[in-house]
């Protein structure tokens, strides 16, 4: 059977199940073929599962909307950031030259790299909208090392279901799945328009996912894991959805 047909059948199941029987049944057609985001506890856990197993089916390798340099915001909205410490002041001090990003988890090879190795990776460029949750949006232009140039330099293992991204921003992290993980919009962000990160928008280094909401944006990345589970990892979202599509 080809990916197609496989796709189609198994989104007509979950389009019956839940047109028949409710969102219940359509969790055990999505959890059946592994479809089931690692929040599918609690009340909302059925509808949560149906969300993400439709859209990881008929989106898989759909891309985020790409504008024009016109429409790049001016000046783009920067959120409030609590102090970064002393740590971090130390290192914006010294532009950064002591910044390390590591590969752990699930890798042949674990790394630890500076600002400067993750720029040799070739480098990807997109005019995409950020858009938060709380309502604010704003289209910049990213550019960046795609996080799954990164991923596999490292060797991903065969197991591997999730990347945990961390933050030196306190204990502030999320995590994304494979598909996320590998698609070519995923940026390791250096860079924004034309000019270094800036701190106001998480640099020297967050990760850009453009294809879910502004909060799985993390920025101050210095920490990637790489995992077949998340129950070693309490979620940072609260009220809010583990995946977050749009």
């Amino acid at each position: 059977m080809s990916a197609i047909s496989r796709r189609s059948m198994i989104t007509r199941g979950l389009a019956a199940a839940a047109g028949l029987s409710g969102l219940a049944i359509a969790e055990r057609v999505a959890d059946r073929y592994g479809l089931v985001p690692p929040d599918r506890g609690g009340i909302y856990g059925p509808g949560a599962t149906l969300t993400y197993a439709a859209q990881r089916l008929l989106t898989r390798h759909s891309l985020a909307r790409e504008f024009s340099r016109s429409q790049i915001s001016n000046p783009p909205f920067a959120n409030e950031i609590a102090p970064l410490g002393d740590h971090f002041n130390r290192l914006q001090a010294e532009s950064f030259k002591d910044w390390r990003l590591s590969i752990e988890g699930l890798v042949a090879q674990p790394a630890s790299l500076s600002l400067d190795e993750v720029r040799r990776f070739p480098a990807s460029r997109q005019i995409t909208e950020i858009a938060c949750e709380e309502g604010w949006s704003y289209v910049a232009e990213w550019i960046g090392t795609p996080l799954v140039d990164v991923l596999r330099a490292a060797g991903i293992m065969p197991q591997a279901r999730y990347v945990v991204y961390f933050s030196i921003q306190g204990n502030w992290r999320d995590s994304v799945d494979m598909a996320d993980a590998g698609h070519p919009q995923t940026l390791l962000a250096y860079a924004m328009n034309d000019a270094d990160l800036p701190v106001a928008f998480g640099g020297p280094l967050r990760l850009r996912v453009p294809r879910q909401l502004g909060y799985k944006s993390v920025k101050f990345i210095n920490r990637i894991v790489v995992t077949d589970s998340l129950k070693q990892f309490v979620s940072p979202e609260g009220e809010y959805s583990w995946y977050a599509g749009i």
